[in-house]
């Protein structure tokens, strides 16, 4: 699989909420960080993102604009949904990936904090 098509997939996966098919696009050792925060397993993005897709209805990705690199790919998206409350979420995302030997083996995105405060309330 290229490194388009596996972004392609990541996220597809991401937006049904199939825990397996994110797994198997990646390493077992995946490290994955958001705004520099402190590395997260596999398990815990996992758990984080399935967090996420309990509480947003209508969890898509908006505005996709996929890029290859020589080591793996860059996404920027908007995340959308609406929140418990019924506000709207709207999250600018840029997201680094690197690929080895056909899986993801690492993710860093970066997002605009300001944007996630709703979300991060929901989660709370």
């Amino acid at each position: 699989m290229e490194n388009i098509e596996l972004a392609e997939a990541l996220f597809a996966a991401f937006t049904r909420g199939d825990e397996n098919a994110v797994r198997g696009l990646c390493t077992t050792d995946l490290q994955a960080i958001q705004n520099y925060g402190r590395p997260m397993s596999i398990d815990s993005l996992l758990k984080f993102s399935m967090a996420v897709h309990r509480i947003v209805d209508d969890f898509r990705y908006e505005e996709v604009i996929r890029t290859a690199t020589t080591d793996g790919f860059v996404e920027e998206h908007s995340v959308r949904g609406t929140l418990p409350d019924g506000s709207e979420l709207k999250l600018a995302a840029c997201v680094v990936a690197e690929v080895k030997q056909g899986k993801i083996s690492q993710l860093r995105e970066y997002l605009d904090g300001s944007a996630a405060v709703g979300l991060i309330r929901a989660l709370s």
